[in-house]
């Protein structure tokens, strides 16, 4: 696992307690309150989606919400921007192929 411990200018990384998340269908620790992208990376996961056209790998590159290349399907929902999105307990992830998919969130039966 990859993470920042103790950095030489900010000093130690705070003790935040440790919650489960769900990406791909296996469940992985993640710090409460970090970015999504934060977890997998410290995870060892580093492409989060497709792309459209050429199937092309993409993972974080600005790291601050502009850019689109971290965006995954949460919890059903495509397009989710993972670098400024928190984690959450039991949130469920999964890598996006082209422009996303939405789920059905509830059926109904009338």
């Amino acid at each position: 696992m990859m993470r920042i411990t103790k950095h030489p200018i900010l000093g130690p990384a705070p003790d935040k307690k440790e919650i489960m998340i769900e990406v791909d269908g296996k469940a992985i620790p993640a710090k409460i309150g970090e970015p999504i992208a934060a977890a997998l990376m410290a995870n060892s996961i580093i492409v989060f989606r497709y792309t459209e056209k050429k199937s092309e790998p993409r993972g974080v590159f600005c790291a601050i919400g502009r850019c689109t290349d971290c965006v995954m399907t949460v919890n059903g929902v495509p397009n989710i921007r993972t670098c400024v999105t928190p984690v959450q307990e039991g949130m469920k992830i999964q890598t996006q192929h082209g422009l996303g998919k939405w789920e059905e969130q509830n059926k109904h039966a009338d």
